[in-house]
């Protein structure tokens, strides 16, 4: 297929930036409402098009996706007051539906965003009951913008008694008991902060329900780092307020404690539980009274500490769990009904990306057998109910088993079934395997690979993905577009790179910084492993990844373009030297570094995929796949990198296509099922013209 590409101005601008000279040719098109760039995105979207009609298969992909999406989502109970509330979203359903129902039966929905808006652009984004399941506080936003309002419904009526209340992003509900009042975090107005600064400068309110938000006390926050993110929450019976506080992504908070029968709730005296410390700590006082601290603190893998609250410093506390030196602990949850002989510790974990529960003694932590899962898959919302007893609830899913809900007695040890996902799951045969292999510098680094049961001794298309950064584990989970990829032939390849939690914190920090390269050196050395063991060619080799994983991609095809025949990079941070102008962006300065210093600039520069294109080579076929409303990465870094790879491609008689596709009223986040289908459908026939996978 040969490529004309439309004309892009290209401008000889550079600059002098903490002592280097960086160049912008196409600086211009960061402001994509200017004629030019208008008229540039017009040819784009003409461009796309003519190469999406020469692209056979999509009509069958789209089918087949639909059919495995339609299996729906469940998720695990939260309980509150004898009732219980969750989602579902059965076949056919755009989103998915906020439910609640008593132990005798009778659910209800309470929220249905297509009911609300059935253009299906407004996202439910958060949800928090207050204690006794009476009020709900809950978080809608229009157009994948994901500027939240909040609002708070009478669960018995369905009719909402407080909000909206605006500039709410991010933020968590802790509920005071009787549903009269709340904590929550909330942006200063934009008029009362620095211009450029308004997705910033959040505080801690205290809200009573059916007051006007301009009348709520200001509890936390002010005079503190601008991208400061806060977390509050409040015990069960009222009295202890925890507040903590990171700044931006970075991995590491600061964390207090407060009396609140002692200091009152719209006054509350904080103590340091941790502070200056870096490492990421969470607390919460249980029913027992003890202070239970989940953290990394000395301890990477992470362990349970236990304090008294009143006196809640590192000095006083306790180790309850000990980190285990194989596995990383991601949660747990206490059952301590009365008709327990002993209460009961649970831990979750995750032993190289694949989860598994523990069994402890609560008062000893002895560990005392462990909780069967069905396979090598992923368990998330392990959780009990607030006012104890002896169960608890866990969402489990894997490469081929959608989300399914199950419940654990600690009466008995039994572990059953609660609740599965509402579609019939017509899931093709694939096996999974992890393979373990050296990066550069010698790490073992682990990938699943999926694939069918048809004869492997001929390479075949794949598609390779990663992520590789913010702490973020990839665990095998039910994915429709790798089921779709592995039933038509090929080979989907997920590997767990270094700036992830895979292995630990310390797994994470390998990979950011000034050590992101670690990270590039992981992905190119799963590539050769692909191809060392015979499962696929660098002609047959895609590459996919999104957001961080977009810059992982992007880097990976100006690092190494003859490894890869073909590029799909989603929502991607592209320019590093001003990706923190734009979106969220000073929020991740933390994870990647700040152009402001010299010497992390030069970091930077050192594999900013913009600042890498070269013109004469032959890159792969690359697929940019960018969304208008995207609040957290601004579509400019695809659209700068799109016009500098086909510059450099233009002069080539062998040039592979460079395209851009654009989507509207859609963000960065959640997306209605129909969109997903349609965007999975093209990318996966992308993938497939560019690697020979025939459909």
């Amino acid at each position: 297929m040969t490529t004309a590409f439309p004309p892009a101005r290209r401008v000889d601008r550079t600059e002098s930036l903490n002592g280097y000279v960086v160049a912008d040719p196409y600086r211009w098109l960061e402001d994509s409402g200017s004629d030019e760039a208008r008229a540039w995105l017009a040819d784009q979207d003409a461009l796309y098009a003519a190469h999406l009609d020469a692209a056979p298969g999509r009509e069958i992909l789209a089918a087949r996706l639909a059919e495995l999406l339609g299996v729906g989502t469940v998720s695990a109970p939260a309980w509150r007051g004898g009732r219980r509330f969750f989602m579902r979203r059965t076949a056919g359903q755009e989103h998915a539906v906020l439910y609640t129902a008593t132990e005798a039966g009778g659910e209800r929905a309470l929220i249905d965003p297509m009911q609300i808006d059935p253009s299906g652009t407004t996202t439910l984004d958060a949800w928090q009951p207050d204690k006794e399941g009476r009020l709900l506080a809950y978080q809608l936003s229009e157009g994948g913008a994901e500027e939240s309002a909040l609002r708070v419904m009478d669960v018995q009526t369905g009719q909402d008694v407080g909000g909206p209340i605006d500039r709410c992003r991010y933020s968590g509900v802790a509920w005071l008991p009787g549903g009269k009042a709340f904590y929550y975090t909330r942006r200063l107005a934009p008029d009362a902060v620095p211009d450029g600064e308004e997705q910033y400068h959040r505080r801690v309110y205290l809200h009573r329900v059916g007051s006007p938000a301009g009348d709520d006390a200001m509890i936390f926050g002010a005079g503190r780092e601008k991208t400061n993110y806060y977390m509050a929450s409040v015990s069960l019976d009222g009295r202890w307020l925890t507040v903590g506080a990171a700044a931006g992504t970075a991995p590491r908070n600061d964390l207090w404690l407060a009396d609140l029968a002692a200091s009152g709730e719209s006054a509350p005296e904080l103590r340091v539980v941790q502070q200056d410390v870096d490492a990421q700590t969470m607390a919460r006082v249980g029913r027992d009274g003890l202070l239970y601290i989940f953290t990394d603190r000395d301890a990477p893998r992470g362990r349970l500490m236990v304090a008294s609250p009143a006196e809640p410093d590192f000095a006083h506390w306790r180790e309850k769990l000990p980190q285990d030196d194989e596995a990383v602990l991601t949660g747990y949850a206490i059952l301590d009904g009365a008709e327990l002989g002993r209460p009961v510790l649970l831990a979750c974990w995750t032993r190289h990306a694949v989860s598994e529960i523990s069994v402890h003694d609560l008062a000893t932590g002895e560990r005392r057998g462990v909780i069967p899962l069905p396979g090598l898959g992923t368990v998330g919302g392990l959780s009990e109910r607030p006012e104890g007893g002896h169960e608890a609830w866990f969402a489990y899913t894997d490469n081929t088993t959608p989300a399914t809900i199950f419940r654990y007695d600690a009466r008995t040890g039994e572990v059953s079934t609660w609740e599965r996902a509402p579609g019939p799951a017509d899931v093709p045969e694939v096996e999974t395997r992890q393979v373990a292999y050296p990066s550069r510098d010698g790490t073992t680094v682990r990938m699943l690979v999926i694939y069918g049961y048809q004869d492997r001794r001929e390479p075949r298309p794949a598609i390779l993905t990663g992520y590789g950064g913010f702490g973020v584990s990839m665990t095998p989970g039910y994915t429709p577009s790798a089921l779709a990829w592995v039933e038509a032939g090929g080979v989907y390849a997920i590997a767990g790179l270094r700036g992830g939690s895979e292995e630990g914190e310390d797994w994470h920090r390998a990979g950011m910084r000034d050590r992101k390269q670690n990270v590039f050196d992981d992905f190119h050395a799963a590539a050769e492993k692909l191809i060392a063991d015979g499962w696929t060619t660098p002609a047959q080799l895609s590459i996919s990844g999104g957001s961080n994983g977009g810059l992982l991609v992007g880097a990976a095809l100006t690092q190494r373009p003859e490894l890869y025949a073909a590029v799909v990079c989603s929502a991607p941070l592209l320019d590093m030297v001003r990706y923190e102008q734009f979106g969220l962006g000073e929020t991740w300065n933390d994870e990647y570094g700040t152009a402001a210093d010299p010497v992390e600039l030069g970091w930077l520069l050192s594999y900013s995929p913009y600042h890498h294109v070269r013109a004469g080579t032959r890159y792969p076929a690359v697929l940019f796949t960018v969304f208008d409303s995207d609040t957290r990465v601004d579509p400019l870094h695809a659209r700068k990198m799109c016009a500098a790879l086909q510059h450099a491609a233009a002069a080539s008689a062998a040039a592979r296509p460079i395209l851009l596709r654009r989507e509207s009223d859609v963000g960065h986040g959640a997306r209605a099922v129909s969109r997903s289908v349609t965007l999975l459908s093209e990318v996966l026939a992308f993938a497939a013209f560019h690697t020979g996978l025939r459909l």
